[in-house]
């Protein structure tokens, strides 16, 4: 039996003897979601054993963000640390622990890039910030140069519009403004928090959990960014041509209204819907229907009433 009460966290950093971007890279933040330990850990041994090393600036390893997780080989610990990632002076379950250490972790450096997988076959793909704002919902400053990193990960598929999308969707549900805030909150993860201490975050999606190839994706990308930022001596990374590109942006989110309310059939992230296309049925039977050609987004089979149940997002044709 797991005492979670315990365990302790772990980050190993490396620091060059000349000065350079402050970068942490993190793995298992879901703790089923193991390609980007295997990835880190590929790249910590190169450094150990001297095949690599760090000549400018520094990175931290975190190969395994939440441990209770990662030792149940389940998404969570007692919830998803993923979402309401802040310091809490009243931690309430172990996820908050890891808040208070991880936070403050994050905020001493410029650059994030955390590692996760997904369920469903798909290929990789890597969710990106908001453009420059001044907004109170995400204000962010470093669209081009997180952009620019995006691009030399060395996969094809980039999303973006989370929080916007999320947050279009609390607002509607919600009229109470205190209540707002609360519930807007719950949309910030690792890179939201990365942004909103003034760095750069991306968030990359390896590929499926049991991928074999899943692992070499996370690996590849650590390399890319470090030789990008030059903390290694190594060649910079080529960027993605922008015709090889498929981006998208979120658009909106859909809400399940009733406990009745159901798919129309199984639906995976990147599906394509053309307008017109039934999605689901409500419990008074009527059709949800595709309002544009879209893809389906995180569609959620057991998503509680008044909650998202999926997202739509649509082809978008300005990355930079």
């Amino acid at each position: 039996m797991t005492d979670a009460s315990k365990m302790h966290f772990k980050s190993v950093n490396y620091t060059g003897q000349a000065k350079g971007r402050r970068l942490i890279i993190t793995g298992a933040v879901h703790g089923n979601e193991t390609c980007g330990t295997k990835g880190i850990l590929r790249v910590m041994e190169q450094l150990d054993k001297g095949e690599l090393h760090i000549l400018n600036g520094s990175v931290t390893f975190v190969p395994i963000t939440n441990p209770l997780a990662y030792q149940k080989g389940e998404r969570s610990g007692d919830r998803n640390l993923n979402r309401n990632l802040f310091p809490t002076d009243t931690p309430q379950d172990f996820e908050d622990h890891i808040a208070n250490w991880l936070c403050p972790l994050l905020g001493q450096h410029e650059i994030l890039l955390d590692l996760h997988s997904f369920n469903a076959q798909s290929q990789p793909f890597v969710m990106v910030g908001p453009r420059n704002n001044d907004g109170t919902l995400q204000p962010f400053k470093h669209e081009a140069e997180e952009r620019a990193m995006a691009r030399i990960l060395g996969v094809k598929r980039f999303v973006d519009g989370w929080m916007a999308t999320y947050g279009a969707g609390v607002q509607r549900r919600l009229r109470n403004h205190s209540e707002v805030q609360t519930v807007l909150k719950y949309g910030v993860g690792t890179t939201e928090y990365m942004r909103s201490t003034g760095g750069m975050a991306l968030t990359l999606e390896c590929g499926q959990h049991f991928d074999p190839n899943a692992p070499d994706v996370a690996y590849r990308a650590i390399m890319n960014v470090l030789a990008h930022f030059g903390l290694i001596d190594a060649p910079k990374p080529q960027p993605i041509a922008l015709e090889d590109m498929e981006y998208l942006s979120m658009i909106e989110v859909h809400d399940k209204l009733d406990p009745a309310d159901a798919f129309s059939r199984t639906w995976s992230s990147f599906d394509r819907l053309s307008v017109g296309d039934e999605i689901g049925r409500r419990a008074d039977g009527s059709a949800v229907l595709a309002p544009f050609d879209a893809y389906m987004l995180f569609p959620d089979v057991n998503a509680k009433p008044n909650a998202e149940w999926f997202y739509l997002a649509k082809v978008s044709d300005s990355f930079v």
